[in-house]
């Protein structure tokens, strides 16, 4: 029987490999999210921003804000997935080498969690301001 750890040889389990594939995928995915938020999000600030001139009011009240959060969430989303290469890369090349270091939690993980948990938040505030800032329908 093969070992998938350790410093015995390279790992030969296919199963080993596909498992890294699926989670590389998977941080393809969050990165396509992440820039697809991002776009949604700067989209919308040109939405308000045209809602707001329709009701007469200014374009500049704070309605451009969401169009930088938008593309620091597509830029988020781009640095991702160039870590989760690199990051792929770099388990591929431990596997091959012998095996790979298991059991340590993931720095990227990690970051793109608490990251999205302050963007999240963020964005709940900035929506809270900007739903008073408008004026209301008549």
């Amino acid at each position: 029987m093969e070992t998938t750890s350790g410093s015995e040889g390279p790992v030969s389990d296919p199963r080993v490999y596909l498992a890294a594939e699926r989670t590389f995928l998977a941080w393809i995915r969050t990165g396509l999210a992440l820039m697809g938020f991002g776009f949604l999000l700067a989209r919308f600030g040109v939405f308000l921003r045209q809602l707001q001139l329709l009701r007469g009011g200014s374009a500049h009240e704070q309605l451009g804000d969401s169009v930088w959060f938008g593309v620091a969430l597509v830029g988020l989303g781009v640095v991702v997935n160039l870590l989760a290469a690199l990051r792929h890369v770099r388990l591929l090349r431990g596997f091959r080498e012998g095996g790979a270091p298991v059991g340590r939690p993931s720095k990227l993980a990690l970051c793109v969690a608490i990251v999205l948990a302050c963007v999240g938040l963020a964005t709940a505030i900035y929506l809270v301001i900007v739903s008073r800032s408008l004026p209301a329908p008549r």
